[in-house]
């Protein structure tokens, strides 16, 4: 069976053995192979030629392929690439990993049954296929693709998922394929302050936000944003608001009844 218009694959694996099976099997298809040995060079490759689909390993040396993948997403320039994890690892935890990352498929390794792959393959590149046709036109909008503004994106998304419990600089920049310098540059260069000082002003936001929209007690948005006590909230919150978490909430409700007639002349003047 031989798939059409030539796509181009991307192949990012650190095992020269399982490349070599993929590359001779999927180029006798009719695809466009290109070979990468680790997730930073794959990553740049991905930039570059702006492949159809990538196949992609998880457990490589440096950027790991969840790593890889992360920035693949966050990258506006290759975030809807269809991604395939190559894995000897078939734990569900992985699998699911992988998938909420953005992935749209595993193949297990060994890499036995060809037939597999390829029908693997050429479904997700038939997909994306579909899924370009049926896109609307996007309107043009200008979109940060520097390498920093991807290292951030990547960052911050990871950071908001639990801001009660962030994962060191360390562990948080080998999330993001990085090293700990280079992402505070990228963090400096791209918001004007450091990862954690950026996490407590994420932090204080979203405090403001809940504090203003819900019921929720306020120890319990402490908790929830990572403070250790209510002490430590509040302090917080008055050095940043001037004020208490409790006179914040009412602060904010007060504005919010001010606006609300305000809002409802405007749409009875619509009308």
């Amino acid at each position: 069976m031989r798939i059409s218009s030539n796509p181009k694959i991307l192949l990012i694996d650190d095992s020269v053995a399982d490349l070599r099976v993929l590359t001779e099997f999927l180029s006798a298809r009719g695809l466009d192979i290109v070979v990468a040995f680790d997730g930073k060079d794959g990553y740049r490759k991905a930039q570059l030629l702006r492949p159809d689909l990538i196949l992609l390993d998880v457990h490589m040396p440096g950027s790991d392929g969840f790593a890889t993948c992360r920035l693949l997403k966050a990258n506006p320039d290759t975030s809807a690439i269809p991604v395939i994890f190559l894995t000897a690892a078939n734990q569900p935890q992985e699998r699911l990993t992988g998938l909420t990352l953005g992935a749209v498929d595993y193949i297990a390794k060994p890499l036995i049954d060809e037939a597999e792959v390829v029908a693997r393959v050429q479904i997700h590149l038939e997909l994306a296929r579909r899924l370009r046709a049926a896109a609307p036109a996007a309107p043009s909008a200008e979109v940060d693709t520097r390498p920093e503004a991807v290292l951030v994106k990547v960052a911050t998304e990871h950071l908001r998922r639990d801001l009660r419990q962030p994962p060191s600089p360390e562990v948080l920049a080998r999330l993001c394929g990085t090293n700990e310098t280079r992402l505070n540059e990228a963090f400096h260069k791209i918001v004007g302050m450091p990862i954690y000082a950026w996490l407590r002003e994420e932090r204080l936001t979203q405090a403001q936000g809940l504090l203003g929209r819900t019921e929720t007690p306020i120890a319990d948005i402490g908790d929830h944003l990572g403070y250790t006590n209510a002490a430590s909230f509040s302090k917080a919150v008055r050095e940043r608001f001037g004020c208490s978490p409790r006179e914040l909430r009412s602060r904010l409700r007060d504005e919010s009844d001010q606006r609300a007639p305000l809002q409802q002349g405007a749409a009875d003047d619509a009308c």
